[in-house]
């Protein structure tokens, strides 16, 4: 928002307060002010001066002799080379001795044996951006209007003596979209009284009523809670004075036409956008707010066809659209030259509509604007009866009587409960209760007082941003000065830095694992349609998650298992000849079993891993070593350990969806509630690898969140044992279906308190046992921590042993 000093100057009287000291005031307020430009680019010595005759240079095509008077006495003679100069023409001179941006000094010259006593100047040469200016003034000299003054300071009558304000805001400030709202944010900084202007000032209305003329109407009454408007009759349309073009121009907006620049200028004043429709292009005098239609057309002001969406909100009258609401005109109504009668709009849309028609047409206007951050719903009305009364008076137009408004909603102030207490608690100062109530008397808020020290502050609807009593305590402290804010020391109960439960697990997991030689990846959290489809075991009922904008058909939908974003990485690295390949993701999954979203998905959190290659190369003295199912069951094993958790899991042949039907193991945890799975470990199905182009593939896939619960996070030591052990070894003979897992569980149940261990070392089956047998050898470890074992106490224990397995398998010792 630039915001013009002059212009400011009519609301406040600033004096003895420079541009860059209120720039300071406003930024250490909380209004930041990025720069302070002067709208003078080294202009002096400039006047206006009136063009009494032209005549061709004798010896130049091209060039001009005028005879200007600049309210001197006496008529100067300036060669000038515009195509443009004419006689009775009122221009901006240059004296002899003027000075122009650039570092340019006017002296006396001849031109092709001619004097020139000046030059005669273009807006380009007295330093102002041409593109800024009506089309026909954006080449060759600049033409004053008529009434301008002879003799005047060019500087005076383009009001280029001014300063600008840069403001940088931020979303929650649109109220000093406006020069009003800035008006009330400079007077409560500094305490200076407020002069507002009076909208009904001008506004000569004629007997007849603008209800014989126009009708509105509001169809999308949740995207429009008011839509006002006026009749004008016998409009002039033509250049707007020069005063309003000069503000227009200091706030970056380009001056076109009287009524097309009074609607601007009322929109930079009070912050509320208007239109002008001509009424004679406004079918039935109708104006209805409605909803676009499938597949309707509309040529907007920029002469661009823009093909509507039904949730897109527009202006029509009987027949059309003829405006797209809060972002631009249509060219069906535009204002023109032969335009004699308006129907004048001003509106409250709601901003989220405006915000998403602007984005998706690529089409951002001043208006638009202002409409995305919420209008203030009081200055509609006073807003149009600005603009009307402009017009009446810069463009002769009678205003019939009365304002035509459909309105579905009002806008009542906000209420917020105050107090003392809580903004001394919070500023850390001690101000007195008449301190903070001079301050929201300074901001104009109404404070009713509602106790000892407390106050029920109403709060006006253009400050749209303050809603609790935070917000007040944020105005008080702005007010007060953030600089007189005392510093304090932070009081309270202190508490120690942490991590939780499991952000501890998640680091200690993947520190195992990065030492046990994975590396981590980090995958993207969508992947294909097609990918979700892998795994089902993994992923369960789950169903796809669409992405409502997707970057491409291959990231379209949430993951709900991590093991194919692992393969994809593998088949990227191998095509790289990166060939032995060990890796790890920690990371969500997302799972929801609605087809269409109404509540958020569960985030699962999991851990996978891949092992791929070998687990050592072939060096001169060795061979390669190959990764195997046991590589990634020993990671997964080494992790459970750590977290306490080796007695709880357990390992079971499987034959889930994607894996290799015969080298796969679930894995389940013993919880309070019973048995639960918690993922599978295994290797790829050899569909799978031939899919993704990969070698023999290990792949592991595991809940976190059980973990999370059961596992124990902190490292818990305990003693070397001080005692010798005790080992056994047997060879049993079991049948081929029973597992070595389910024989260690036997055996570490019947062995009781002494027996500290027990490992499968080798299994052999062949026909010397039959085909449906196999033999198993365990090695036993008996211990006891405060004394040395017997032969008779291990004997015994040994024995309840044997007669487990033999109870429960039918194992037989092999001979």
């Amino acid at each position: 928002m630039n915001v013009s000093y002059r212009w400011l100057s009519d609301y406040i009287d600033l004096s003895g307060i420079t541009p860059q000291q209120l720039a300071e005031m406003m930024t250490r307020g909380g209004i930041e002010i990025d720069s302070v430009p002067s709208r003078n680019a080294g202009v002096s010595g400039v006047v206006v001066g009136y063009v009494k005759t032209r005549n061709k240079h004798p010896d130049a095509d091209k060039l001009s002799v005028c005879t200007i008077d600049a309210g001197t006495g006496e008529d100067l003679q300036i060669v000038c080379g515009a195509s443009n100069i004419d006689a009775g023409q009122k221009v901006p001179v240059a004296m002899v001795g003027a000075k122009l941006p650039g570092g340019l000094d006017i002296k006396r010259a001849k031109l092709r044996g001619v004097e020139s006593q000046g030059m005669i100047c273009s807006a380009r040469e007295l330093g102002i951006n041409d593109k800024l200016l009506p089309k026909e003034q954006q080449e060759g000299i600049l033409v004053l209007p008529e009434e301008t003054e002879i003799g005047r300071d060019i500087l005076d009558v383009l009001a280029l003596n001014d300063s600008i304000l840069e403001l940088d805001l931020t979303p929650n400030r649109s109220d000093c979209l406006s020069m009003l709202g800035v008006a009330y944010e400079v007077a409560a900084l500094t305490g200076l009284p407020l002069e507002l202007p009076d909208p009904s000032k001008d506004l000569f209305a004629t007997t007849e009523l603008t209800s014989d003329h126009v009708k509105v109407s509001i169809s999308a009454t949740e995207l429009c809670s008011i839509y006002t408007a006026r009749y004008i009759k016998g409009v002039q349309i033509g250049q707007a004075p020069q005063w309003i073009q000069n503000r227009l121009i200091a706030a970056g907006v380009r001056p076109i036409n009287n009524i097309v620049d009074i609607t601007n200028y009322v929109m930079l004043e009070y912050g509320q956008p208007l239109h002008a429709f001509d009424a004679a292009k406004v079918a039935g005098g109708k104006i209805e707010v409605r909803q676009a239609v499938e597949g309707e057309i509309l040529v907007t002001l920029d002469d661009q066809e823009r093909k509507l969406e039904p949730q897109m909100l527009v202006i029509a009258d009987a027949e059309k659209a003829i405006a797209l609401a809060g972002v631009m005109g249509g060219a069906n109504s535009e204002v023109t030259a032969s335009t004699t009668d308006i129907i004048l709009e001003s509106a409250k849309f709601e901003g989220g509509t405006v915000r998403r028609t602007s984005r998706q047409l690529g089409l951002r206007s001043e208006a638009s604007v202002r409409f995305e951050k919420e209008v203030d719903q009081a200055r509609v009305r006073a807003a149009l009866d600005r603009a009307a009364g402009l017009i009446a008076r810069y463009a002769s137009g009678l205003v019939t009587e009365g304002i035509v408004e459909s309105e579905v909603s009002t806008v009542e102030p906000v209420k917020v409960e105050l107090s003392l207490y809580r903004v001394n608690g919070m500023l850390g100062t001690e101000l007195s209760s008449l301190e903070i109530k001079t301050i929201l008397s300074r901001l104009q808020f109404e404070a009713d007082t509602s106790g000892d020290g407390s106050w029920t502050v109403t709060v006006p609807s253009r400050r749209g941003d303050i809603t609790r009593d935070v917000d007040l305590v944020e105005e008080v402290a702005r007010l007060h000065g953030y600089d007189e804010i005392p510093t304090t020391l932070i009081e309270g109960p202190t508490t120690a830095g942490s991590l939780t439960k499991p952000q501890a697990i998640r680091r200690e997991l993947r520190k195992i694992m990065t030492s046990a030689g994975l590396q981590e990846a980090v995958c993207y959290s969508v992947t294909s349609l097609q990918r979700t489809t892998l795994f089902k075991e993994l992923s369960g009922s789950a169903k796809p998650i669409a992405l409502a904008m997707p970057m491409s058909e291959e990231r379209s939908v949430l993951r709900t298992t991590l093991l194919p974003s692992l393969l994809e990485a593998a088949a990227y690295n191998l095509t790289r000849k990166n060939n032995d390949l060990a890796l790890l993701e920690i990371g969500n999954v997302y799972h929801s079993d609605e087809a269409v979203l109404t509540r958020l998905p569960q985030e699962k959190p999991r851990a996978a891993l891949l092992l791929s290659g070998n687990r050592r190369l072939a060096s001169w003295n060795r061979s390669a070593e190959p990764v195997d199912f046991y590589d990634a069951k020993g990671i997964l094993e080494k992790a459970f350990e750590r977290f306490g958790l080796s007695g709880k899991i357990a390992y079971a042949a499987a034959q889930p969806e994607g894996f290799h039907p015969g080298r796969t193991a679930s894995i389940t945890i013993q919880t309070e509630r019973g048995t639960e799975s918690i993922g599978f470990v295994g290797q790829l199905h050899p569909e799978l690898q031939r899919e993704f182009d990969l070698p023999d593939t290990y792949i592991a896939e595991i809940e976190l969140t059980p973990i999370y619960e059961y596992a124990d996070s902190q490292i818990k030591y305990r003693t070397l044992p001080r005692y010798p052990a005790m080992e056994r070894d047997i060879a049993i003979v079991v049948n081929r279906d029973v597992s070595g897992g389910a024989l260690t569980e036997a055996i570490t149940a019947a062995g009781g308190p002494l027996l500290e261990s027990v490992k499968v070392f080798d299994v052999y089956t062949g026909d010397r046992i039959g085909n449906d047998k196999k033999s198993v050898a365990l090695a036993l470890v008996y211990r006891h921590g405060d004394r040395t074992l017997t032969d008779e106490e291990v004997t015994e224990a040994h024995a309840l042993v044997l007669t487990q397995l033999e109870q429960s398998f039918g194992a037989e010792l092999r001979k």
